[in-house]
């Protein structure tokens, strides 16, 4: 369990004292209080403290005092000065004194809460400076490349929730590099010498999943020959990654999160349950806070996985990184075809003004295809997909039946991309309906539900005449995926 941050707040204001101690109590920190500057500083002497929120005008004199004895006595303590006045000269010569920061009065609790874990991780960064050196080369050789804000503050994220063992869900469009993040959890984790064990969960029946994850016994249902270890007992001592998860159904969501609860897997058609010591990250692309919200994922197993949350950005929201991600597959690309490549400026400069809904994975496909239509090793805008080129974000609503069908795959998209495409093709070409949509596909309308889930699309609610329409009683629903 996490060491909780050890604060003391120093205000000769009651009701200053008692909100902020409510406050940051809420948001994990320990506090403690102090009535009087000389209060704090005797504190300060007698206990060690991460952090001190002190007021600058108290009735036993100058908050700067306390900041200039608390310097003296632990140099690297984040002293934070609160102050109702705002002037700038007092705020200058706190700077001046060491304060660490100052914040004005009245203040939401939650911007406090910000200001003290941003200093926090300043404190602990500048304490081990080769530690954030080690990280961001770590990440790079994990995949995970960029400089943007945005995925700075991912690899903090990712830093923090490797330093516990609690369940973390990781969200984000698809291609934005889930498994990637869960891999760099478990990699500066004390379980990276055990195994990282990655699971899709989608496509398989409950039977199938259950097996997969908690084993079976032999002739526990058709083909099951032997005793079998589930990969929950694979990942022992290690991390399961469960990617997928709003395409599960209720009834396995009921059996993970037993399993989360008790720590004990029972595999299919067994008595007798089995410890496991296993960290288990989940992953969705979907919005499962809304879909437990709605009655579509179970509201206590989301809870249960999203002690820690990290949402994966979209590449559209960090194009400064567009460059730094094509060196890093051309790279790749190079070792393989033994070709040096490099891109025009002309095609980076498309590919940045490109919205990319299939994220980094589809950057990739893109610069392979280029990769291979290139001359003399130079990517030019010739090699990029016409959509690209032209600066057009696909849109099968605004294409030909012809030319959307082309455009599917023209930039030779991964499988899971390419359905993603197919199915929004298909939801446009019958304005939403989804059991339309099931019929021109040939499956169960709730597994149309399922892929629209797993894929993210925004699509508006379903009509009474959606629900309406050839409707197939919930038996044939479920012929129908054993028949998938």
């Amino acid at each position: 369990m996490a060491v909780q941050p050890h604060i003391l707040v120093a205000d000769d204001d009651r009701l200053i004292r008692l909100t902020l101690e409510a406050g940051l109590s809420l948001n994990g920190f320990r506090v403690s209080l102090a009535r009087s500057g000389r209060e704090a500083i005797a504190a300060a002497r007698e206990q060690q403290f991460d952090a001190v929120l002190s007021d600058i005008y108290m009735a036993d004199g100058d908050g700067l005092q306390v900041v200039r004895e608390l310097r003296a006595l632990h140099p690297l303590l984040p002293v934070i000065l609160m102050t109702a006045q705002g002037e700038l000269a007092v705020t200058i010569r706190a700077v001046d004194e060491g304060a660490s920061d100052v914040i004005a009065k009245p203040f939401e609790v939650s911007a406090v809460s910000a200001l003290l874990h941003r200093h926090l991780n300043a404190r602990r960064e500048s304490e081990s400076p080769t530690e954030e050196d080690n990280l961001s080369e770590n990440f790079s050789k994990s995949g995970l490349i960029g400089r943007s804000a945005a995925m700075i503050s991912i690899y903090k994220l990712i830093a923090h929730a490797a330093r516990t063992d609690a369940t973390v869900l990781i969200t984000g469009e698809s291609g934005t590099g889930k498994e990637l993040a869960a891999r760099a959890i478990h990699d500066f984790s004390a379980r990276k010498e055990r195994p990282f064990v990655a699971v899709n969960c989608s496509g398989l029946t409950d039977t199938l999943l259950e097996a997969e994850l908690f084993g079976h016994t032999k002739s526990a249902f058709t083909g099951a020959n032997a005793d079998r270890a589930g990969l929950f007992e694979a990942a022992d001592g290690g991390t399961l990654f469960l990617d997928e998860l709003a395409s599960t159904s209720a009834a396995f969501q009921a059996s993970l999160l037993r399993v989360l609860q008790s720590g004990d897997v029972r595999r299919v058609g067994a008595t007798q349950t089995r410890r496991v010591n296993v960290r288990v990250i989940g992953a969705s692309n979907a919005p499962l806070r809304e879909l437990a919200a709605n009655g579509g994922f179970r509201p206590d197993l989301f809870y249960r996985l999203s002690v820690l949350t990290i949402d994966l950005p979209p590449l559209r929201q960090r194009t400064s990184d567009i460059e730094l991600l094509a060196q890093h597959f051309l790279r790749r690309i190079n070792i393989e075809s033994h070709l040096p490549l490099r891109l025009s400026q002309e095609a980076l400069e498309s590919l940045r003004a490109y919205s990319f809904p299939g994220n980094v994975r589809e950057l990739e496909n893109v610069l392979t295809r280029a990769a291979a239509l290139s001359t003399n090793g130079l990517l030019t805008l010739d090699c990029l997909p016409p959509y690209i080129a032209e600066k057009k974000t696909f849109q099968p609503s605004e294409a030909s039946p012809e030319d959307a069908l082309r455009l599917l795959a023209a930039d030779w998209p991964a499988m899971e991309e390419l359905q993603h495409r197919y199915l929004q093709l298909v939801l446009e070409k019958v304005h939403g309906n989804r059991q339309h949509a099931a019929d021109l596909l040939g499956i169960a309308r709730r597994t149309i539900q399922r892929l629209i889930a797993r894929s993210g699309l925004n699509l508006p609610g379903e009509s009474e005449n959606d629900h309406a329409t050839s409707e197939r009683p919930a038996s044939e629903e479920l012929d129908a995926e054993e028949e998938e």
